[in-house]
């Protein structure tokens, strides 16, 4: 009961008391009793202190008589330098951001239960997603929780990367994604669990792994999943019919022959965003029409990498003209994010566009000048790059995936390289983690057909041998 007590209060343990209990503690059966299970959750729900109160009983062997696999996960460093704390340390710390949660969700227990155990695999060899799904079940079982609970908190621990993966990387206005997430989550109430699970791993693990902006396409995706559940089946995706703004850019594209473009800021973050730390990136929206011609996506990318805007995501279409106007243009609809806090100056993105159109502007080596300006890059050896197929997560693309280090300007060698390919880009969703990027795009052949798996291997190997090159 003292240790209930202690973390409720914010009261630490002292010494003696715990190795008082260490020494008399007996253990317990299985499944657990009600009550000791009504005391862990209660522990865990206890907020900040309950770190303190965690890692007393735990220097005295008391976690790991009563949980047992978390010896494998204690002291255990991690892989990706996203992560501040060790294994052990970031389950807990999730632990504390999941009780700032508990009121939004029908579970508290299991949300807080699912907190603790998410990245109980890291301590066995393979996907720890998957075997932390078998660890949860055996723990959940062993810790009293009833049938339907202990797969709940498997699939949570199964899928805790799912949200955050699909918001970031996938087409939300594609059917396919949804169902697919859908079938993964199973109800709502697990749905409302994982996406407060979400949130509370993200900002337990440093601020590189969380954002408003990555809150808002989670939130986004979870609307959209909560409405797959509820029976509302997604419609396949239509052309958008054109806004009065793209139809105007696209009219002065073809009457200047060459590329217009609009920005304006995105929306403020959140009214209860933390207010600690270096603040977010201004976000900012891109619209840019251009006659239809070779290359643009890499020209693009290319001006927004010397600019220093980050890509966030990207999709391109051509647009259709109100009828008697003849021409093609391209229409790139793009949300990047500017690193000094102020809108980019639309008049110098245009010049500079032109100028990598007409071959004045050498993309490529500007960039090359600025990577050598900076001596710490020197000498490192980042990771391979590596390129796989997504198969089956769209019917009406193909969908590449690539992981490498971030780099400036990583965008603009992807979409050369897909350009020499000769594939068609219709939209790239960008995510990057610290030091690595993780992208999809999705890629169909020159009549907007998503390519055969031969040809989709084909082109992913010679992407990923430009990326190593």
């Amino acid at each position: 009961m003292c240790i209930r007590d202690s973390a409720q209060a914010g009261l630490p343990l002292s010494l003696h008391a715990v190795r008082r209990m260490a020494a008399g503690v007996r253990p317990l059966p299985t499944p657990w009793p009600a009550e000791a299970r009504e005391q862990l959750v209660t522990l865990l729900g206890s907020g900040q202190p309950t770190i303190e109160v965690w890692e007393a009983l735990e220097a005295e062997g008391l976690i790991t008589q009563m949980l047992p696999d978390w010896e494998r996960v204690r002291c255990r460093p991690q892989r990706n330098a996203v992560h501040i704390w060790t294994v052990d340390r970031h389950l807990i710390e999730t632990a504390v951001r999941a009780s700032e949660f508990t009121r939004r969700v029908h579970r508290p227990d299991l949300l807080l239960v699912a907190a603790l155990l998410h990245d109980i695999g890291k301590g066995w060899p393979g996907d720890h997603s998957v075997a932390g799904e078998i660890i949860a079940k055996d723990v959940a079982t062993r810790i009293g929780f009833d049938r339907d609970d202990v797969a709940v908190l498997a699939a949570l621990v199964r899928h805790h990367l799912l949200l955050v993966d699909t918001a970031t990387r996938r087409d939300l206005e594609d059917p396919a994604t949804l169902r697919s997430v859908a079938e993964a989550v199973g109800s709502q109430g697990t749905l409302e669990l994982l996406h407060a699970l979400t949130e509370a791993d993200a900002l337990a693990t440093g601020p590189a792994a969380w954002s408003s902006w990555r809150g808002s396409l989670v939130a986004d995706l979870v609307k959209r999943v909560s409405a797959v559940l509820a029976g509302d089946a997604p419609d396949e995706p239509e052309a958008a019919a054109p806004t009065a703004e793209q139809e105007r850019l696209a009219i002065e594209a073809l009457a200047t022959g060459g590329p217009v473009l609009s920005l304006r800021a995105q929306t403020e973050p959140p009214a209860d965003a933390q207010p600690s730390g270096d603040p977010e990136p201004l976000g900012v929206e891109l619209v840019i029409a251009v006659p239809d011609q070779p290359g643009v996506l890499p020209a693009v990318a290319g001006v927004l990498a010397v600019h220093r805007l980050t890509v966030r995501t990207a999709e391109l279409s051509t647009q259709d003209l109100p009828d008697g106007v003849e021409g093609a243009v391209l229409l790139l609809n793009w949300r990047v994010a500017a690193q000094y806090g102020s809108l980019p100056q639309a008049a110098r993105l245009r010049a500079d566009l032109v100028r990598v159109l007409d071959g004045s502007l050498d993309v490529a080596g500007r960039l090359a000048e600025r990577d050598a300006a900076y001596p710490r890059r020197r000498g490192v050896v980042a990771p391979a790059a590596r390129v796989t197929v997504a198969a089956a997560a769209s019917r009406h693309a193909t969908v590449i995936e690539v992981r490498a280090q971030d780099a400036p300007g990583l965008l603009f060698r992807i979409g050369r390289a897909l350009e020499d390919a000769g594939v068609r880009m219709r939209s790239a969703h960008v995510s990057t983690l610290g030091a690595n990027a993780v992208d999809a795009f999705y890629v169909t052949d020159a009549k907007g057909v998503p390519l055969g798996a031969g040809e989709a291997a084909s082109v992913a190997r010679k992407l990923e041998e430009t990326l190593r090159g």
